[in-house]
């Protein structure tokens, strides 16, 4: 019997991720990570959720373990966030957290375990390829659209991916709620079937942006300066000063939140930011040029394959910038160190240090992040 550990979030998805693999033969194991020791972060639900994973596990009568990784998720993650929005980008902490935190531990996991798979909730479909007289792992978009999950899984390497399992990748959320609902997956105060989707910044939980980056990043008075949204040929210098603002790298680009600027036929949004003078350029209006991007840069050392040998350029493909985002058609340019990701129809708030994913037919080929 093989044996698997099941990442349990006391989610519905990990909950029913660990059910169907027990009913596959598989000897299942379920692991809550946990992420912190200290409430900072004000919706910390850590306590809760590893009562409802504990819970669910008793009801699938498997092992259930805690795992503290406290220490290494500062590390990894948490300072890797305030470092990226102190330079002024905008990183995505989901995608790092499964490629260095997740996917890593859980590897690191398998033989104190003795286990032969790790396996999360994700919904994503695990394809194996025979290619040039090898074996290679594919990551393709899990069936149903509004919940696939592979932009998140976008780092992966051939290794972490190989010894992963995605029960619900051939599975609506609809189908995997009526599931927990037959079998009667319970957590503390509810039905799992019935328990809300997690939200906000990975293993953090539901915390405003601005209040997570103010626990660390200072605020700093600067300008607020407005470029005309009829000239694509606007300069900077031609901008008039129209407020104030708290911290440009509170900022990102698209954002109209937070501004506090009245009295404007349609809302500004940010549209460029200087971080070194600590300035903002926003620009009235969701048509304004400035908010739109047609070619983005990615530096070869920021480029991920998932299959080495789909090491190639000048090829048709779609991208996405975020989660959810529908499919965009591109293509990729190679040149000396870089590519450039060209858009067929220009791309509305591209931020520097977002991860940009591109796929073939639903298959993950590679990432990069921009800028």
């Amino acid at each position: 019997m093989k044996r698997v550990i099941v990442g349990m979030s006391g989610g519905v998805d990990s909950s029913v991720a660990a059910l169907l693999l027990k009913k596959q033969g598989y000897e299942v194991i379920g692991i809550y990570l946990k992420y912190s020791n200290s409430n900072i972060y004000n919706q910390c639900t850590w306590r809760e959720d590893s009562i409802d994973a504990m819970l669910v596990s008793q009801t699938l009568k498997i092992p259930f373990y805690i795992i503290d990784i406290s220490k290494i998720y500062k590390k990894k993650i948490i300072k890797y966030i305030y470092k990226e929005y102190r330079k002024g980008l905008t990183p995505n902490p989901d995608i790092l957290c499964n490629s260095k935190i997740k996917f890593k531990i859980f590897l690191e996991k398998l033989i104190d375990f003795k286990s032969d798979f790790l396996a999360t909730g994700h919904y994503v479909i695990k394809k194996e390829i025979f290619e040039n007289g090898k074996i290679y792992y594919q990551i393709k978009s899990g069936i149903d659209q509004n919940k696939d999950q592979s932009y998140f899984l976008c780092k992966l390497n051939q290794n972490q991916i190989k010894k992963s399992l995605f029960p619900l990748g051939n599975l609506t959320k609809k189908e995997v709620r009526q599931i927990a609902s037959k079998y009667h997956l319970i957590n503390a105060k509810k039905i799992n079937a019935k328990k809300k989707d997690s939200q906000g910044i990975c293993f953090i939980g539901k915390i405003k942006l601005f209040n997570f980056l103010k626990l660390k990043l200072k605020k700093k008075e600067g300008s607020i300066i407005e470029i005309n949204q009829n000239s694509e040929n606007s300069k900077k210098e031609d901008g008039k000063i129209i407020g104030k603002h708290i911290g440009a790298h509170f900022f990102t680009k698209g954002q109209r939140k937070g501004l506090k600027i009245g009295g404007y036929k349609f809302p500004l949004f940010v549209i460029e930011k200087d971080i070194k003078n600590n300035i903002l350029y926003v620009g009235m209006g969701k048509n304004h040029p400035g908010l739109y991007t047609k070619v983005v840069l990615i530096k070869k050392q920021n480029i991920h394959w998932i299959n080495p040998n789909h090491d190639f350029f000048k090829k048709e493909v779609k991208c996405r910038i975020r989660y959810r985002q529908k499919l965009q058609k591109a293509t990729l340019y190679k040149k000396k160190n870089k590519i450039y990701v060209e858009f067929e129809i220009p791309q509305l708030a591209v931020n520097a240090g977002q991860f940009l994913v591109w796929y073939i037919n639903n298959e993950v080929i590679g990432s990069g992040r921009i800028g």
